[in-house]
């Protein structure tokens, strides 16, 4: 709540004097060009900022023109914005008379903080206390700066080489080297951007904040992310939900987060937390929210171009028209590929293209034009596909033959994608001949891709999150538990320093939530055993019970199919001879007696609690080679029903649980149930830290789901 707070009140206040001021302070401003002093002061006269400009220099009586002040307390006017450039050593002291002079928002352009690590770490603490002192919202340190197109603002407070060309489209990124190559191709490309900003090391504004200020900003449709990490997965998740599917106009948000390699990841007990690295805690966040996860620079481009077209398909279905049959089939290919559903054109529509195109031209999708189409013939046959009713997607493909005429070709298109609310996008092959063209679609918002598969992502991306905006809305359900049990037992525990809590504990504790459990007994002697067997009727499997043996088949601490106390009394004995032989120093505190069950289809939950962001849940094809095909997905708690069934269908393995040759589906809704018992569990329970249910097995669809096996782990 204190998050969300804070989100509010700069968002309301001090988010407005960062994005629109009228009156910014350069402090450290330089008359020598080849300062970053200079840069800035240079960038905001030269990007024609609305407002006026202090510069703050002790050693200096003008720079450019403007009056320079000794130090921000000598400025005659109330300051809106400053822009910090000075040593670092210096940067806690001059954000503190900021603070004095009534200033509440400041950019930390200076380097030498965290990121160096020692003092540096000091430094940033300190930054932070005095902006937290004075409430002053900063962005950075150590970042590039902050960028507004706004006409009516025109502010560069960066030190880039180059102010954007206006555009819908935010971008929001950690690394400010990253902000300056990017900006240097968006200009190249001829991609337009709202806002620009650099988050540096985010000592005091974070993602969230900025999020939250764009969320609202009428000039920004689309926004873009580069991330290294986020300082609050949950809140993150309940923010950019709101922006990018529960609002009245939504905005789409792409993503690129560094790190998609598992180094890092900590080993563990548990199945989940070995499982379980830190870019899998960040796809399931992405995923939550509603975050399209891209993977490279001209990938998010791509896909931001495409958005920034502001046209979302009603549908997956789509056609190609095209001038040659090679990049018609490409286009297919990659359309199928990428889960797109080529449009069955109906008779109608073939009709009417057979009455312009030659013979030789190709009527089914794709429609092939034949290389010596001029404009009227792509008019005419994207005019016809498009009014059919079974196409809402069109991708147009030109290549550049001899008698083609692209700037010719390229107006069509444009007068056409003006007619109609359907997605169309554009594919003008190569590079030199077809630049003309090109820049036509793009003076007039037309999606252009220069190869077909790239076109085919990007219309794959619009329909996903079509699909996220249409979704059903779902919402945490809460279970009637026994939290006595559970809380004696993990207090208990607790007392005794014990870790891993043994597998009738475990079982208890899921037991005490309500999941569908087989029989069992705890049992401390084979006499004991072969009496709660044959209580809960054959046949039955006996495990060890022990909080020092993590992993009970390597010690022969599992016997399964007993059919009588006899077998179960051999099997008891065989079972501490094993244990006293493999582990002579294992703590055994008696034998689970358990019926056996039904054969069925096994899968795992797990949770594993991240430092960071909190209880992490694990849903898997299971079993005992769960981490040799590390079949599984990943969500943070809690989760809602729509979040659960979404786990089990982005598994691999979802196939086979839905029924293959035959076979009837798995209980969905029993695993569903379970995944959200797990949540709440999760949730309620701080002091568990990582949880194994495998197998927990599904039987066909309204026969239920049953836990067989579980591990816990404490703090």
């Amino acid at each position: 709540m204190g998050q969300r707070a804070t989100i509010s009140t700069i968002n309301g206040v001090n988010l407005k004097a960062l994005f629109e001021p009228s009156r910014i302070a350069v402090i450290g401003a330089s008359r020598r060009k080849e300062a970053v002093g200079y840069a800035i002061l240079h960038n905001l006269a030269a990007a024609g900022f609305q407002g006026k400009i202090y510069p703050v220099n002790p050693k200096a009586d003008r720079i450019d023109d403007l009056i320079c002040y000794p130090t921000i307390l000598d400025v005659p006017d109330s300051i809106d914005l400053a822009v910090i450039i000075v040593p670092s050593a210096s940067a806690p002291e001059t954000l503190e008379a900021c603070g004095k002079k009534g200033i509440h928002t400041a950019i930390v352009v200076s380097a030498g903080f965290r990121e160096i690590g020692g003092e540096g770490i000091r430094l940033e603490r300190e930054l932070a206390e005095v902006a937290k002192r004075y409430s002053i919202s900063v962005l950075g340190p150590n970042c590039l700066g902050l960028i507004n197109t706004d006409p009516t603002i025109s502010m560069n407070a960066s030190f880039s080489r180059t102010m954007p060309r206006p555009g819908n489209i935010a971008f929001v990124s950690q690394s400010g080297a990253l902000c300056t190559a990017i900006l240097d191709y968006a200009k190249g490309e001829n991609i337009g951007f709202s806002k620009f900003v650099s988050l540096g090391n985010k000592a005091n504004l974070t993602e969230l904040e900025i999020l939250a200020y764009l969320k609202d900003d009428p000039k920004t449709s689309v926004i873009l992310m580069y991330l290294e990490d986020l300082v609050d997965g949950s809140a993150f998740i309940q923010l950019v939900r709101e922006i990018t599917g529960d609002m009245k106009h939504p905005k789409p948000i792409l993503a690129i987060k560094a790190g998609r390699t598992p180094q890092g990841a900590k080993a563990a007990s548990s199945h989940t937390g070995s499982l379980m690295g830190s870019d899998e805690v960040y796809d399931a966040i992405f995923k939550q929210g509603g975050v399209l996860r891209v993977d490279s620079v001209n990938e998010i481009f791509d896909l931001a171009i495409a958005f920034a077209s502001g046209v979302i398909p009603k549908s997956n279905r789509v056609a190609i028209v095209t001038n040659a049959g090679g990049p018609g089939i490409m286009a297919t290919d990659s359309c199928v590929r990428y889960g797109l559903e080529m449009a069955e054109l109906g008779s109608k529509t073939k009709e009417a293209l057979k009455k312009v195109l030659p013979e030789t031209a190709n009527l089914s999708n794709p429609v092939d034009v034949i290389g010596d189409a001029q404009q009227d013939r792509y008019e005419h046959a994207l005019t016809h596909v498009l009014n059919d009713p079974q196409v809402d997607n069109v991708v147009v493909i030109l290549t550049p033959q001899a008698m083609t005429d692209i700037e010719g070709t390229a107006r069509t298109i444009v007068k056409v994608n003006q007619t109609t609310k359907k997605t169309l996008l554009a594919c003008f092959m190569g590079i030199v001949d077809v630049t003309p063209g090109v820049k036509i679609l793009e003076e007039h918002d037309v999606p252009h891709y220069r190869f077909p598969e790239e076109a085919a992502r990007a219309l794959s991306a619009l329909v996903r999150y079509k699909e996220w905006i249409d979704r059903p809305r779902t919402e945490v359900k809460t279970f009637p538990v026994d939290l006595k049990i559970t809380e004696t037992i993990i207090r208990e525990s607790k007392s005794q320093n014990q870790k891993l809590l043994n597998t009738y504990q475990a079982m208890k504790i899921l037991q005490a939530y309500g999941f569908p459990m087989l029989p069992f007994e705890l049992a401390h002697s084979a006499g004991e055993a072969a009496d709660k067997a044959k209580a809960i009727g054959f046949p039955v499997a006996i495990k060890v019970v022990s909080s020092t043996i993590i992993h009970k088949l390597d010690v022969g601490g599992v016997q399964l199919n007993l059919h009588s106390s006899l077998e179960v009394e051999r099997a008891f004995e065989a079972m501490m001879h094993n244990i006293r032989t493999r582990e002579p120093k294992a703590k055994v505190e008696g034998v689970l007696v358990q019926k056996m069950g039904e054969r069925g289809r096994e899968v795992i939950l797990g949770m594993k609690r991240d430092p960071h962001f909190g209880p992490i849940l694990m849903f898997g094809f299971g079993g005992t080679y769960v981490e040799v095909f590390k079949d599984v997905t990943f969500r943070l708690a809690p989760i809602r029903q729509l979040g659960a069934k979404r786990m089990i269908e982005s598994i691999r393995a979802y196939p086979i649980l839905k029924g293959v040759r035959g076979e009837a589906p798995a209980d969905f809704n029993g695993i569903i149930d379970c995944l959200q018992r797990l949540s709440q569990l999760a949730c309620d329970q701080p002091e568990i830290i990582e949880i194994d249910v495998n197998p927990l097995v599904t039987y066909e669809s309204g026969k239920g789901v049953v836990v067989v096996d579980a591990r816990m782990i404490l703090k």
